[in-house]
């Protein structure tokens, strides 16, 4: 069965990113949810017992998916996050692939929120690195991830349902990934960049 994981600060410690307000309704409210509903599957269905959470999300359809790929995704979202000035700075190696790929650290930034405001509905905005180690920007809709079906590895994700970032932003979509870009942990984003594969949360939620 898994578990709500602990946050890497309180909940007041990525303020001005998100008061307390919101990260109550989306940690403690909406991220347990999926939580609580996948662990009901895994009540019923004997096929998930003994399985990673990222196994389940890579090989369920339909409910389960659904409620493991947000469990999942949901995760990352927070650890990929820091107290404002505690987040570090992008590794050597990870700077220099920004630069290869993007020009530049702020036209990844202008492009990943011009990302995120684009995708339509609910979703989520990614930085990913592919097998040969290019960088990449994906949106996906939903609980939808990037690793699916042999997809490329995760560094970094900004939510971008409403329940991310209503309270404090309403509908202004672009002020909240404008913000966000400010607390990213750059220390998390260059590990993932390092180990050049799928993190794997399970530990943190079990």
């Amino acid at each position: 069965m898994f578990k709500l994981p602990n946050l890497p600060y309180a909940k007041t410690g990525i303020a001005p990113l998100f008061n307390e307000e919101q990260m109550t309704y989306h940690y403690d409210k909406h991220h347990k949810a999926y939580i609580d509903n996948l662990n009901k599957f895994m009540e019923t269905d004997a096929s998930l017992k003994g399985k990673s959470l990222e196994e389940i999300t890579l090989t369920s359809t339909g409910g389960i998916f659904n409620n493991a790929a947000q469990a999942w995704n949901h995760t990352f979202f927070w650890f990929g996050m820091s107290p404002a000035g505690q987040g570090g700075q992008p590794s050597a190696e990870l700077t220099a692939a920004i630069t290869r790929d993007f020009g530049s650290m702020d036209e990844l930034k202008a492009k990943f929120v011009d990302g995120g405001v684009k995708t339509f509905g609910s979703g989520w905005i990614w930085l990913c690195m592919d097998a040969a180690g290019k960088l990449s920007l994906v949106s996906t809709s939903n609980a939808a991830v990037p690793f699916t079906n042999n997809g490329p590895t995760p560094l970094l994700v900004a939510d971008v349902w409403e329940h991310a970032y209503y309270v404090d932003y309403r509908n202004l979509r672009a002020k909240y990934l404008e913000t966000f870009w400010a607390q990213v942990n750059w220390n998390f984003v260059s590990e993932n960049f390092a180990s050049k594969k799928v993190r794997d949360l399970t530990k943190s939620m079990t």
